[in-house]
């Protein structure tokens, strides 16, 4: 369960499988750590404010574990230099679509592996399989977001090789997935100018915890009242580093900078 925001249960969560075994020739064995899952009770507050205390402790527990588990898999993501990516996003923002343009371009130069993150369905999953590329689906139940131990479950039985890009795209959500570290390298927030100018300063810890902001859809501004140069500045003003790039995932226009950006990250270690 999600005690930030009361979301979800373990029992409802749902790791897809392969539907066709890749070469595991070179695939790097995942092994899942040992940690003990913590266990809570509750009692009658005695206090007033005891039930605040409880759900706060439960919450620095939750979050302790999970950054853990996140330690783990970046450790194995850096060993086999195994570059990751959190994808996030509002639902509708085009994540799908621009991950399959992205695979599309890349899958001929480098090896490629997905993890789809979603309520419910393996649509998404589909989508980026059609590509060629191995994808696991990740389905939450009432869940709003992915954690490191999904991510965890779902890497031995993906079995990536060493010297690939992993891209991880999480539930549609500019909340939750913004405090749980998945052990990726970077987060990339995408948003979408149908969306409005002001996301970032509605959601400033997502946008205060990505390295780049991905301006979506550009093709539709000439027919959209978006202010793209306030945008960026309410990005810049709720993360004074985080890099901008305007992009069209459906005619890609500005993908370049895109493919220009994931190259350099992979460069840079």
């Amino acid at each position: 369960m999600c005690t930030t925001c009361g979301c979800g249960h373990p029992d409802q969560v749902r790791i897809g499988e392969l539907p066709h075994r890749h070469s595991d020739d070179d695939a790097q064995e995942y092994t899942t750590p040992n940690f003990s899952h913590s266990t809570f009770h509750f009692n009658k507050p005695t206090e007033p404010d005891d039930t605040q205390k409880r759900l706060l402790k439960i919450e620095q527990d939750v979050l302790g574990k999970n950054n853990r588990l996140a330690d783990h898999n970046r450790a194995f993501f850096e060993k086999q230099h195994i570059f990751a990516l959190n994808l996030v996003s509002s639902p509708g923002s085009g994540k799908t679509t621009l991950l399959t343009t992205t695979l599309n371009a890349l899958k001929n130069d480098c090896t490629c592996y997905v993890i789809e993150g979603d309520q419910q369905t393996e649509n998404d999953a589909d989508r980026i399989r059609a590509t060629g590329v191995p994808a696991i689906q990740v389905n939450t139940g009432k869940g709003c977001h992915l954690d490191a131990q999904m991510i965890g479950e779902a890497m031995v039985k993906l079995r990536p090789k060493a010297d690939s890009i992993l891209f991880i795209e999480n539930v549609g959500n500019l909340v939750c997935p913004s405090e749980f570290d998945l052990g990726e390298k970077a987060k990339v927030v995408i948003l979408s100018v149908t969306e409005g100018e002001d996301k970032p300063l509605k959601y400033p810890h997502m946008f205060a915890a990505s390295g780049l902001m991905i301006l979506n859809k550009v093709d539709l501004l000439p027919y959209l009242n978006f202010d793209v140069a306030q945008c960026i500045a309410n990005a810049k003003r709720v993360n004074p580093s985080i890099e901008v790039i305007q992009l069209s995932a459906t005619t890609e226009q500005g993908l370049g900078d895109w493919l220009n950006w994931l190259e350099n990250q992979r460069k840079q270690g």
